[in-house]
Formats: C-alpha cells, sequence, structure tokens
C-alpha cells in the first residue's frame, strides 16, 4: 500500500505542544495543491482498477464532513462515492452486522469514504446501549477477521479516527446548535456527548487496542484545529498510496497531527482525553 512509512516522532502529552495554526490563505494554496495530487491519484487507480476505501471515525463534531468535502472536491463523481449510512432497519438489524456495509465496499476503480463505518459498534452503540454486550464482544473479536479479508481481497484500507478535544468539542456542539446552516447535523446524541465523555474515551481506547493491526492499522488525526486536520488527512492519504508523479515533499504528514496508533499513545497522553 505504497511506500514504507516514515518513522514518527517521539510520543508527546496531546496537551504539551501547542499546534501552530495556518493563515486562510496558505490553507487554500496547500489545500489546492494537494487536491491536484488526489486527482492525479484518481487517475492512477483507475488506470490500475485499484479499490480504495478509507473509513473516518470520531467523535461528534470533530470535522468528518468537513474533510470528505475537501477529499472529494475535485474528483471524478462516477468513481467516487461518499458513505454516510443512518440507523439500521429492523431487517438490517436482523442480519448479518457487517452486511449492510458490504453493499457499498468499492469495486474497480473506486474511491469510497465512510462517513463513520462498521465501527459503530464499539463508539455510539456501545456507549449508548444500542447493542448488548455480546453484540459488541462479537463484533471486537470479528472485526479483525473481517478487514484481513478485505485486504487480502485487493482492498487498499486507510483507517482514519479524529481525535478532538473535550474544549473543542463543547465550542462545535454549541455552534452547531446557533448555526441555521448546520441544523441538519444536529441530533440527540449531541445533547449527551460531552456528557459521555470519559465513556467514548474509554470505548475509543478498546477499539484501538483490539481491532489496529499491521495489516489494518489505525491512524490517528488531531482534530482541534480544523485546517491543518484536513490538510495533514489528505497528506497522510497520499503518502500511503502509491502513483505516478507523487510528489513526496508536499505529501508528507506533519508527524505532531497524523500519526500512526501505537498502545503507547495512550499511556503516554497522546490522544484527547
Amino acid at each position: 500500500m505504497g511506500k514504507k512509512k516514515a518513522k514518527t516522532k517521539a510520543a508527546e502529552p496531546a496537551q504539551a505542544k501547542e499546534t501552530t495554526s495556518i493563515s486562510r490563505e496558505d490553507y487554500q494554496t496547500e489545500l489546492h495543491m494537494l487536491q491536484i495530487e488526489l486527482v492525479k491519484l484518481q487517475r492512477h487507480f483507475i488506470g490500475c482498477g485499484d479499490r480504495i476505501l478509507v473509513l473516518l471515525e470520531g467523535r461528534d463534531s470533530a470535522g468528518k464532513d468537513g474533510c470528505i468535502k475537501r477529499i472529494a472536491a475535485h474528483l471524478s463523481p462516477r468513481e467516487t462515492r461518499i458513505v454516510a449510512l443512518g440507523k439500521p432497519s429492523d431487517r438490517e438489524r436482523r442480519g448479518w452486522y457487517f452486511q449492510r456495509y458490504v453493499s457499498h465496499l468499492p469495486v474497480a476503480e473506486e474511491l469510497v469514504l465512510f462517513n463513520r463505518s462498521w465501527y459503530n459498534r464499539a463508539g455510539v452503540e456501545h456507549v449508548m446501549g444500542f447493542c448488548t454486550q455480546e453484540e459488541h464482544e462479537e463484533f471486537m473479536q470479528s472485526v479483525p477477521k473481517f478487514e484481513e479479508m478485505l485486504v487480502n481481497s485487493g482492498i487498499k484500507l486507510l483507517k482514519y479516527y479524529l481525535d478532538l478535544g473535550k474544549d473543542e468539542q463543547k465550542h462545535r456542539l454549541a455552534e452547531r446548535k446557533r448555526d441555521p446552516l448546520k441544523q441538519w447535523k444536529s441530533s440527540p446524541i449531541d445533547a449527551v456527548a460531552v456528557k459521555h465523555w470519559k465513556d467514548y474515551s474509554d470505548a475509543r481506547d478498546a477499539m484501538f487496542l483490539r481491532t489496529h493491526s499491521a495489516i489494518a492499522p489505525w491512524r490517528i488525526v488531531r482534530a482541534d484545529d480544523k485546517r491543518l486536520a484536513r490538510l495533514n488527512l489528505i497528506r497522510d492519504i497520499l503518502y500511503r498510496l502509491h502513483y505516478a508523479g507523487k510528489k513526496d515533499k508536499l505529501v508528507q504528514p506533519d508527524p505532531s497531527i497524523a500519526f500512526e496508533f501505537m498502545p503507547e499513545c495512550i499511556e503516554a497522553g497522546r490522544l484527547a482525553r
């Protein structure tokens, strides 16, 4: 799945280093250059018949919609699909848990972006009691095998978690309630997101520890700064995939913002708590 990954810097406490922001002008310039690279990537995987699957997970208001919008902005809509499933139907609840996701997997020449995925069972469903403990445990045992099957079938699977701080989540959820153009994003889950902050943190950590693997690793993107999160998510995707004409220096992600999960990340405080 592309080049050998560069080593990340030594683990740092999540709040120990203030992330330097970026001006709007510089952000727009860099985003434009990265979107050109995305077009080059798409041209390459269409020519090779590749199948690319990107999962985006994270707390409510972590910025998944905004990241996906920037990734897909200039890509061919015929070969780019965004999947954001709602609540399962009664029929879907009675089927194999992964069944409703399988029909949305990429075919040859496609890039598919999941705005939340089967990992709902590890997060929202588990924390809010929408699944039983038995269903949660069965999922945790099954998902590494399921993802290994996907990768072995030729799908290039990239898993990302946008990690958001508690204060920033409070601010974004309050802003969402005030903005009439963002009302569609509001849900009853928002009202208890901060209340269950620790429960979501514990669920996230358990998910990482049990579903991170060499064949389907988790990558974490610090999301408190939307602009830097978007740029570094796109860089990381481009860096990990092979395509002709890649500008290696341009697509190198900042390892203090985008990095691979390791168990030491939890103890070192690299994740928002």
